[in-house]
């Protein structure tokens, strides 16, 4: 008789079950869907594999696993082979010969698991496969990708759903599982994957084996030398030894800034962005790997995949933008069950760099990341268990006992002296109308800061320079905080009523104020109705298209092309519906930008 326990046993070499696999695992054995959230090193994947090899013994077919990381599925797949179980990825960094081979080997019966990537999974050709194959089970790996609650959405996700209503499918369960979802993303997630009737489970959360602690150094020289402090009391210091670290950071330029100063006080340090070449980050990961660098600076592109048993350190050394990121990173530490320890280093400018670096998502998401912005305030103030905080945050209950070891635990008089604002939200409408104002009075650009300091009554040397005493709205907005006006500058910034000017001294100006753009080599830019002039709405998309470009590291045309720009300035469409007829915008395009396409059009409609 094949069983579970037996599989576990026999062929991954386990005694027993964690908590929450043994749910998870009877649930898909039996022919029920999961949702299963467990927290980073709890073992969900044994939660599919286990039931791959029951269902793939009893001659029931393969399972297909939708993995979002290549490097992940390789790593996955590796294991597997190792211990005699028939295994394959299926991705794009093979060659068409190995993509055959993969394919014949699934249509054959002869696989127990294929990994695919989420893109894969969704295109018809794959679809087509399915129905030559038979299959078991489905499992959706990193299923909080699927949630725009989430913290790494990922549009392709959302197709997913359309697996369960093919024929071929109809009686193979699913599984989905993530290790970072809040109550309310799992709701979405169970909607969106279209999961029937299924089997909640939920582990715990608790790290006892990690401390976790809040600081809030006031500048950056600050930062470094808590960062320094925190890796030396983890033993991190100098070029060989056990363990090592990781250093979070919010930017590119942040990360290399913080691993030179890493560097010159004597630390064997790295650093990995996405904006290094792959060949560099390649390397980075490697040294880190094998121990030649024992720290690690990197931005959240180091993220899922990354399982190494001996972090001693995790430091943020700025904020992340959610409670749920922050618990993933912070969770590689202590994976190998010893100690660790895991620092935030927090100030509200973090927040600021996290609106920044979300400046390009729609309004909805705007608001989703207030919401958790709010969240990260309220864990880094709060003076009560950290880890209770954060098991609390995720299981949607609040009767977890107190860790006894982090610092809230430890000295919770310590964190009283400690201010902690909440991000700043933007004011209401009567505040921006004094702000748009002001600058009209002005005349011309302002700095932020100075704008915000005047708006309060500041008579400082830059408000008196800048001639901003004179306004009639100068002190006009005095009740309201300097860190509420600039986020209210900010706003405006974004729903494009204001623009920036300048790079080495930024600037704020009155949209319809700036400088208008210079008509000569314009040949190629979108143009509408024979108009020599760029439309608005056609200048807007394409500055639109340029800024997300930059942060997915795409080139432009890959957002979308100028014809299509063109097209969208000319039909001015109202809803998705009226998207998906213009040449250009298919379906993951549409899930992506369009609803920022159509705050756009409707801004200007307006």
């Amino acid at each position: 008789m094949i069983t579970a326990e037996s599989v576990l046993r026999e062929t991954f070499g386990h005694a027993d079950f964690r908590v929450g696999q043994r749910e998870a695992v009877e649930a898909v054995c039996e022919g029920r869907d999961a949702l299963v959230l467990l927290p980073t090193g709890a073992g969900k994947s044994l939660c599919y594999q286990v039931p791959a090899v029951v269902r793939a013994r009893r001659g029931l077919g393969a399972t297909i696993v939708i993995s979002p990381l290549i490097a992940l599925m390789e790593d996955q797949v590796s294991a597997l082979v190792g211990r005699g179980i028939a295994a394959a990825a299926l991705h794009s960094h093979q060659d068409d010969d190995a993509q055959r081979a993969m394919i014949g080997r699934l249509a054959r019966d002869e696989l127990a698991l294929l990994y695919v990537s989420p893109e894969r999974a969704a295109a018809a050709g794959f679809r087509r496969l399915l129905a030559r194959a038979k299959i078991a089970l489905v499992a959706i790996d990193e299923a909080h990708c699927v949630s725009q609650w989430g913290h790494d959405f990922r549009p392709e996700y959302m197709q997913l759903h359309e697996l369960r209503e093919l024929p071929e499918l109809a009686d193979a369960p699913a599984i989905a599982l993530t290790a970072t979802a809040t109550p309310r993303v799992l709701a979405e997630i169970g909607r969106a994957l279209a999961l029937r009737d299924p089997v909640r489970v939920s582990g715990d959360f608790r790290r006892p084996n990690l401390a976790f602690e809040v600081q809030q150094p006031g500048t950056d020289a600050a930062r470094l030398a808590a960062t320094v402090e925190a890796l030396e009391r983890a033993a991190l210091h100098g070029r060989s030894g056990p363990g090592r670290g990781i250093v979070y950071c919010s930017t590119r330029g942040k990360t290399e800034s913080v691993s030179d100063g890493l560097k010159a006080a004597g630390f064997s340090v790295g650093y990995y962005h996405a904006g290094r070449t792959a060949l560099a980050r390649e390397r980075a990961q490697s040294a880190f790997a094998l121990g030649k660098t024992r720290v690690l600076v990197a931005t959240s592109a180091f993220g899922m995949g990354v399982d190494y048993p001996d972090v001693r350190a995790i430091v943020h050394f700025q904020a992340p933008g959610s409670l749920e990121a922050y618990y993933q990173e912070a969770g590689r530490a202590g994976r190998d069950g010893l100690p660790g320890r895991c620092v935030l280093l927090y100030g509200t400018g973090d927040l600021m760099t996290q609106r920044k670096l979300a400046s390009a998502s729609g309004a909805a998401a705007q608001a989703r990341l207030d919401d958790a912005l709010a969240a990260m305030a309220g864990y880094a103030g709060a003076r009560r268990c950290r880890q209770q905080q954060l098991c609390a945050h995720f299981t949607g209950h609040d009767d977890h006992a107190v860790c006894g070891q982090c610092d809230a635990c430890v000295d919770p008089d310590a964190i009283t002296v400690r201010v902690v604002a909440p991000p700043a939200v933007a004011l209401d409408a009567s505040a921006r109308d004094v702000i748009l104002a002001a600058l009209a009075a002005h005349g011309r650009a302002v700095g932020k800061g100075t704008l915000a300091k005047a708006l309060r009554g500041s008579r400082a040397k830059p408000v008196e320079i800048n001639g901003l005493l004179r306004i009639p709205q100068h002190g006009a907005l005095a009740a309201e905080s300097e860190e509420a006006i600039a986020a209210t500058i900010e706003k405006l910034v974004y729903e494009r009523r204001l623009v920036r000017r300048g790079k080495k001294f930024p600037t704020v100006a009155l949209a319809d104020a700036a400088p208008r753009t210079p008509r000569t080599r314009n040949a190629g830019r979108p143009r509408s109705g024979g108009n020599p002039r760029i439309s608005s709405v056609a200048l807007e998309l394409d500055t639109y298209r340029k800024r997300v470009a930059r942060q997915l590291k795409w080139k432009s045309y890959m957002v979308f092309q100028r014809a299509t720009i063109a097209a969208i300035d000319q039909q001015r469409p109202q809803s998705h519906a009226a998207l998906a007829r213009i040449t250009g915008l298919g379906p993951a395009k549409i899930a992506r930008f369009g609803d920022d396409i159509l705050a756009v059009v409707r801004r200007h409609s307006d």
